[in-house]
């Protein structure tokens, strides 16, 4: 997601190479990222973000305690923090790196494309100037949605940040379908592919609630109509809520998990990590370095 980031800001032109320094413990991967789009890359977390006006956190959340450590107490009041961490409150991001000017972040894997779709929040700390910031680093990723609420990020990660997963689960299953009933696969495949991206375009584009659509194409006695009954009868809207609402508790179990990994009171919140601000993007990639949205100026990510 870090690498989509740094593609994105530099297709838009929103930053120059020099303006972007990246960490990453690998030399082949800091080579191979050097190589593609001209950015530095360093091996250090604190090399990155030094001078840095914006820094974004693109890490496993099994590596945000070890990262924040290192980022601790180094960062000022006008360096901006975007995390796309899963699961990591504010809070959390707040305590570890002992800083309050922070943006939580959900994009999702469309988002490698420019296709994404992005929900954030920032802490009451966050300035209009840094707000703005993160706005232009997560539209590089496509579409970004800022909300008043920490919580809807959280129900962000269910919907639209698995949500890929049940539309890939869902296509394949019809390929599998479709090759059942006899196409070669490979026909199988453009066949659902084009029918999903026709459907979902039809639906952006006419704004119909999706049963007004859903009825167009169902016919009394139809085909449609036998296939649907095939689909409410095995639950499928159930199990979809079900699975979202499966997603949503593990997003919340490690939040709970990395606060109690640091020992925070969840009766008392840091200052500046909840409330309902606004905020804008910002930009920064990789291992805790970000990319700046200023011309002429040095971000790390």
């Amino acid at each position: 997601m870090a690498e989509s980031i740094i593609a994105g800001l530099l297709r838009g032109k929103l930053v120059g190479p020099n303006q972007i320094v990246g960490s990453e413990p690998r030399p082949e991967r800091r080579e191979e990222l050097t190589r593609t789009y001209g950015v530095r890359m360093v091996a250090s977390n604190s090399e990155a973000v030094a001078g840095a006006d914006v820094i974004l956190l693109s890490v496993k959340p099994q590596s945000l305690t070890k990262v924040g450590h290192e980022l601790g107490g180094r960062l000022n009041s006008n360096q901006l923090v975007v995390s796309i961490v899963a699961g990591a409150t504010c809070k959390v991001l707040s305590a570890l790196l002992e800083h309050q000017q922070v943006v939580r972040s959900m994009p999702n894997t469309p988002a490698q494309i420019g296709r994404g779709v992005t929900v954030w929040y920032p802490t009451p700390a966050v300035t209009e100037m840094q707000c703005d910031q993160a706005r232009v680093l997560l539209a590089a990723l496509g579409t970004e949605m800022q909300v008043e609420d920490e919580r809807f990020v959280e129900m962000a990660t269910a919907v639209s940040g698995t949500g890929p997963a049940y539309v890939f689960l869902v296509m394949e299953a019809l390929i599998d379908a479709a090759v059942h009933l006899g196409f070669p696969r490979h026909v199988a495949h453009d066949l659902v592919i084009e029918t999903l991206e026709g459907s979902t375009a039809f639906a952006k584009a006419t704004a119909l609630h999706p049963a007004v659509l859903r009825n167009m194409v169902t016919s009394p006695g139809g085909t449609s109509a036998a296939a649907i009954h095939e689909l409410e009868s095995g639950r499928l809207r159930t199990v979809l809520s079900e699975a979202v609402w499966a997603s949503y508790r593990r997003t919340v179990e490690l939040g709970a998990e990395l606060e109690r990994g640091l020992g925070l009171d969840e009766g008392a919140p840091i200052d500046g990590s909840a409330g309902g601000s606004a905020a804008g993007p910002a930009s920064g990639l990789a291992d805790g370095t970000p990319p700046r949205t200023s011309p002429g100026r040095r971000t790390g990510r």
